[in-house]
């Protein structure tokens, strides 16, 4: 065992008892790189994370500048930050009209906690929905919507008066009243193994949500950002959330979180009590320069659409007695084996040959793929045929 390897088990909190313990020391595009010099083929993009790939020549220029002219300064919303402000200003021009104000968080996790206390305040209720088999963090109140009693029993007492629904049931929505402020719901369910959600039923939610005066929240932080094949999940089904909650891809591959909602709305953190809700970090130059730089390379180099055609792609190649499944729109994917052992041997076995992949902690049976945007449809064939291979072994 190496001695950094020690230091790791040593040092660092874990997250689980079997880390998979890469020692990288590079990654550029789709590409990582150990300690050995040994490459490996990226599905994972940082769980969504890194979607216009590794190190992208834009993102790093901008960082740089940035690091030239200044880092933090001040607590969020105190100072007028160009940065901040350019990057709202070209976020809310992509969004319809509700969606023009831009509250910078720090993480996607952080963003769902503002959410819930905004749409708290605009309704004056307290009741929250979420729905089955979701994943949308592991603070309190994030958890508290999560659908995952693994994850949650050794927390509780989690929030109160909080509901599950199940996505795509119709029955389900009467269970949405005028005791809820807020339905929060993936536009496409991840950790659940992707679920795309039926057109007729997001629209029949948005109409339940604006009958009872509930705030519509979508969670779109693994699905945003061109990942699904639209810049937005959200923009598959027409279906426009009153809170659009943002991160992983949001910051370019530097840490960030957003929610967006309308002025109006936003407006009530400033009183009664000032800084309804406030943030030290949020807002942070280095990650808007970032964000806005792979904002620019998402439109630019047409990511959206190559995520569109390499997912596409992946579901002509991946044809196995074995595959029940490939399900999930763009490079948003994941590969149905029925198996969760099956699937562990496979996703170790693509480590070994050099392609990273992983699972999902509420679908054990199944593995993603979720690959940075800008894979070559040369990459997608490589990647299919070390599956297959395994699969085959």
């Amino acid at each position: 065992m190496s001695d950094l390897l020690q230091s790791f088990n040593a040092h660092l909190a874990q997250t689980s008892p079997y880390p998979m313990a890469l020692d990288i020391v590079h990654a550029e595009g789709c590409w990582l790189t150990d300690r050995n010099g040994r490459k490996y083929l990226d599905l994972v993009a940082g769980l969504a994370v890194n979607n216009v790939g590794h190190r992208h020549p834009a993102v790093i220029s901008a960082i740089k500048d940035q690091l030239d002219r200044y880092m933090h300064v001040i607590p969020y919303g105190e100072f007028v930050q160009e940065p901040q402000v350019r990057f709202a200003e070209r976020l809310t021009g992509l969004l319809p009209s509700g969606l023009d104000n831009v509250y910078f968080v720090n993480s996607g996790t952080e963003a769902i906690e503002a959410a819930l206390k905004l749409a708290k305040r605009v309704t004056g209720r307290t009741r929250l929905i979420g729905c089955r088999k979701s994943y949308h963090g592991s603070t309190h109140g994030s958890l508290s919507l999560t659908d995952n009693e693994t994850k949650k029993y050794r927390n509780r007492p989690l929030l109160p008066d909080t509901r599950h629904i199940r996505f795509n049931h119709m029955d389900d929505l009467q269970l949405i009243d005028e005791q809820v402020a807020a339905v929060v719901v993936e536009p496409i369910q991840g950790d659940a193994g992707v679920r795309v959600p039926d057109s007729e039923w997001m629209h029949a939610l948005r109409d339940q949500c604006t009958a009872v005066g509930a705030m519509l929240v979508f969670d779109e932080v693994q699905t945003g950002f061109g990942r699904t094949g639209r810049l937005f999940a959200w923009e598959h089904s027409g279906t426009v959330p009153d809170i659009l909650v943002l991160g992983k891809a949001l910051g370019g591959g530097m840490p960030m979180g957003a929610l967006v909602s309308s002025r109006g709305h936003m407006h009530l953190f400033t009183h009664d009590p000032v800084l309804g809700h406030i943030t030290t970090f949020g807002g942070h130059p280095v990650p808007c320069v970032a964000g806005l730089a792979a904002l620019e390379v998402l439109q630019n180099e047409g990511l959206v659409e190559n995520a569109r055609h390499m997912g596409q792609r992946f579901k002509e190649k991946l044809i196995h007695p074995s595959i029940m499944e490939v399900r999930g729109e763009g490079l948003m994917l994941a590969v149905d084996l029925g198996d969760a052992a099956r699937v562990q041997k496979v996703v170790k076995g693509c480590l070994e040959s050099g392609v990273l992949g992983f699972w999902f902690l509420s679908c054990p049976s199944a593995f993603r793929i979720a690959p940075p945007l800008t894979i070559s449809p040369d990459e997608v064939d490589l990647a299919c045929r070390r599956i297959l291979d395994r699969l085959n072994d």
